[in-house]
């Protein structure tokens, strides 16, 4: 299942990526040659290369402005190594590595500049229950509590209150509707209400007014999902809130400025989704925007 998560999520990459570059200006050169001229102010720029290749890891933004790289699958399967990006340099840098070699599992950045990494896929391809924390100031990585149930493809959200949100995610068998609650005053886990359906590969997004919005995945079937709820932290309950129109797994989820939540692409029930939508909080219901190109 992971290998054809990875196998489509590739395709729709290099298929954006080539609709983005036809719609640049074109300079046919005869013979049925084409050559696709830059688009002004969309060039990429080559930067310094990690140390290891790797997929399905995490990327975390940290307080110093650097970029921690952990975890994820490589030639050998799951890794336990870890790497800083520096903007001002370009240049990657080995910095400890995790206890546990994992992929698909989550990075997030704590009130107390930590990272907190959590679940995943070990090396025997088996879902984990344990978590770490990444320390900037040294570097280096501690065993923290571990969740009460062993998950991947799972969300993690740092909530107002500085604890951590974790919903769904799979057991490479079947996902799951549970959810926990990460408390780093004690480093410890409980269990919040559960979601109304089992979901992974899903988005969850943190709304203004404080709830959590999680929307789409694939359900029990392996069946991508259109419907959506809400998490409140203050009841510990979910609610049902209006459903995508377009059922889709592995999108993306983005808190706009007006507080509205844009959910674009990912993989559909027969198709990949060009349509994108637009969630507004106030009324609980999703409207189409603009498709991708």
């Amino acid at each position: 299942m992971k290998i054809l998560h990875s196998l489509a999520a590739g395709l729709l990459s290099a298929m954006s990526i080539l609709a983005r570059r036809v719609t640049c200006p074109l300079l046919f050169l005869g013979a049925g040659l084409v050559l696709v001229q830059p688009c002004a102010g969309q060039t990429w720029t080559a930067t310094g290369s990690l140390a290891t290749a790797r997929f399905d890891h995490t990327a975390t933004l940290l307080p110093n402005g650097k970029v921690l790289v952990a975890g994820g699958s490589g030639t050998s399967g799951s890794l336990a190594g870890a790497e800083l990006y520096d903007p001002a340099s370009g240049t990657w840098t080995a910095t400890g590595s995790l206890g546990t070699a994992r992929e698909l599992h989550t990075a997030t950045l704590l009130p107390n500049g930590k990272v907190l990494v959590a679940g995943g896929e070990d090396s025997g391809g088996s879902s984990t229950a344990s978590a770490e924390l990444y320390d900037p100031a040294n570097g280096t990585w501690t065993a923290t509590g571990s969740l009460a149930t062993a998950r991947a493809l799972h969300t993690a959200t740092l909530l107002p209150n500085g604890k951590v949100l974790v919903t769904g995610g799979e057991d490479t068998i079947s996902p799951f509707v549970s959810a926990e609650l990460y408390d780093p005053a004690s480093g410890t886990w409980t269990a919040t209400g559960s979601l109304a359906i089992a979901r992974y590969n899903h988005t969850a997004t943190l709304l203004p007014n404080g709830k959590v919005l999680v929307a789409g995945g694939e359900d029990t079937i392996n069946t991508p999902l259109a419907s959506a709820e809400l998490y409140d932290p203050a009841s510990g309950t979910w609610t049902a809130t209006g459903s995508l129109a377009t059922a889709r797994e592995e999108h993306s989820a983005t808190l706009l400025p007006n507080g509205k939540v844009l959910v674009a692409g990912g993989i559909g029930t027969i198709n990949f989704p060009a349509i994108a939508e637009l969630y507004d909080p106030a009324s609980g219901t999703w409207t189409a925007t603009g498709s991708l190109i």
